[in-house]
């Protein structure tokens, strides 16, 4: 088995791999994330209240 030792060494050393995203990265892929899940409720909620009138229509006969 390992060492705790060993083990925060090979965490200390694939940190230092990592490409960090910056500042500017950051929030153009918040932006378009945030745009995403509005667009994606609004779509989703024109959607249901379409068929929800459909339905509606259907059995008020």
């Amino acid at each position: 088995m390992a060492s705790k030792q060993g083990f925060f060494k090979g965490v200390k050393s694939e940190l230092g791999k990592v490409v960090w995203p910056t500042g500017k990265e950051v929030i153009n892929y918040t932006t378009i994330v945030v745009f995403t899940v509005v667009f994606l409720a609004l779509f989703f909620m024109l959607t249901d209240w379409g068929i929800g009138s459909l339905v509606e229509m259907i059995t008020k006969d």
